[in-house]
């Protein structure tokens, strides 16, 4: 490896299984050094994981980089989204940290949005409606099921805020991840002191919001030494947009994002309001904006069928005339939280294989649909009729590339599952650890005084293998559209009517 042209920066990438940090040469994107370490996610009733083993897998990973991270200039860390943190007086963890992928608190969020007023005004003051993923209906859980955590609480957190702040010893966060948590308003770009009300939260209790490019502090002296002591510490923000900064997006590019969860974005110039609840407006970490959609079953729950089938996850086999949603964990888009897995179409000539090809299908189906409305276009095979989001306002259209990214972008089976469904031809980026890279990115942006976006543009991150588009299956997309449609009610039945 030659030596570094430039300074040297640090990208973490602190997600729901592990935390993974970059060393990376600000001049060139080069990658002189990398550490990883897992965390544990308890399973149950819900998903929880206890922050202060994030803080010690930070510390791993950071320290398995070797002597290159003593020598980094800067360093930021992304984190998963619409976690809560909840800290006492001391800074300690309360309780375990409620994950977005925790959907208890699904009745807690259509109280908070019936109490505003309805979708449509949360999406015209907050620019989304809230899953029941969003920061603020898991405070909301949490009052109501534990109230003596709630009032032990001083101070609530997402990931990374938690994170930087034990880096720097100041409380901050960034408008990107704040406005995942429900009680920042992107109309204002400020928190909302109606939502934290309705939701019982003190304003007082959250961090202070940086604006992008601003510096959240340096690296305090900590006996641990596993950064240099006035290490220059940026913003951070949240996995989606740290991703879209690793691409170097630029307005109207559409990503699917293939890992534990399915995530779809592009970067958008107008503020989106989707009133449907199926895009989110999240803020990017510049100053732009990235409507989402996210599908809570994506690898994890094909890989779970493959398992279930005895089959490795390639092994797949067309043209079956099976239709599976494999909605394992509840569902996020389309909103059924409390869905199960459906199968229909089963024959004594099926095989495992089709199968298994149909899991693959109903979970890009899912994303698909969540990519028309991000990009402002009628789901494909979906009923006519379906409202409009009013929302993505980014351009892209249906001849757009679709950019693959997460773990499930290497696979053979989900690669060609989204061009034969989509239609459209795609380009998969040879660059790993686009979280940590768009960290990076943003380190380098403060370090340098440069747009992050386009450091990475630089850095030429994006570059990789291209498919040209194939015909699209439309008969298997009216399939699954009509499935779904008749399914509605049977997928997303209450546990107490079970």
């Amino acid at each position: 490896m030659s030596a570094p042209e430039g300074p040297l920066v640090i990208g973490v990438d602190s997600s729901t299984q592990s935390t993974k940090a970059l060393v990376v040469d600000a001049s060139t994107g080069e990658v002189v050094a990398s550490g990883q370490a897992p965390h544990t996610v308890t399973t149950g009733t819900g998903r929880e994981s206890d922050p202060e083993e994030w803080w010690r897998a930070l510390q791993e990973a950071v320290a398995r980089c070797g002597r290159a991270a003593g020598e980094a200039a800067a360093v930021s860390v992304a984190g998963q989204q619409h976690g809560l943190v909840t800290l006492d007086g001391d800074g300690r963890p309360v309780r375990p940290a409620l994950l977005w992928n925790d959907v208890r608190s699904a009745p807690q969020r259509d109280r908070l949005v019936a109490a505003l007023g309805g979708p449509g005004r949360w999406a015209e003051r907050v620019g989304s409606v809230p899953a029941p993923a969003f920061t603020v209906t898991k405070w909301a859980w949490l009052c109501e099921n534990e109230p003596d955590a709630a009032k032990s609480t001083a101070a609530v957190r997402l990931p990374h805020d938690y994170l930087t702040e034990r880096l720097t010893g100041r409380a901050t966060t960034d408008r990107g991840d704040a406005s995942g948590t429900g009680w920042w308003a992107s109309s204002t770009q400020t928190y909302d002191e109606e939502i934290l009300g309705l939701a019982g939260l003190r304003s007082e209790t959250l961090p202070h919001v940086l604006e992008p490019g601003e510096a959240a502090g340096t690296v305090r002296g900590t006996s641990d030494g596993f950064l240099t002591p006035g290490t220059l510490v940026a913003t951070g923000t949240g996995d989606n947009m740290a991703a879209a900064l690793g691409l170097g997006l630029r307005p109207g590019q559409p990503v699917l994002s293939l890992g534990t969860s399915g995530t779809v974005y592009t970067v958008s110039t107008r503020r989106p309001q989707d009133p449907t609840g199926t895009v989110s407006g999240f803020a990017d970490a510049r100053t732009d904006w990235l409507p989402l959609a996210c599908t809570l079953n994506c690898t994890l729950a094909v890989d779970r069928m493959a398992a279930l089938l005895s089959r490795d996850r390639e092994d797949v086999e067309l043209d079956g005339g099976v239709t599976a949603l494999p909605f394992l964990d509840g569902e996020r888009t389309p909103n059924l939280p409390y869905a199960r897995g459906l199968l229909t179409g089963l024959q004594h000539s099926t095989t495992g294989g089709q199968v298994l090809q149909a899991s693959y299908d109903g979970a890009v189906f899912a994303l698909l649909r969540a990519l028309d409305r991000v990009l402002g276009e009628e789901p494909q095979g979906a009923e006519a009729g379906g409202t409009q989001t009013g929302g993505a306002q980014a351009g892209g259209g249906t001849e757009a590339p679709l950019t693959l990214i997460g773990g499930g972008a290497k696979g053979t089976a989900w690669r060609e599952t989204v061009r034969r469904l989509s239609g459209r031809a795609v380009h998969v980026p040879r660059a790993e650890e686009l979280v940590a890279l768009g960290a990076a990115a943003q380190a380098a942006g403060l370090l340098l005084g440069e747009d992050p976006a386009a450091v990475a543009r630089r850095w030429n991150t994006a570059a990789g293998d291209s498919y040209a588009p194939v015909e699209r299956d439309d008969a298997a997309l009216t399939r699954l559209s009509e499935v779904l449609g008749d399914a509605d009610t049977l997928l997303n039945r209450s546990p107490e009517r079970l």
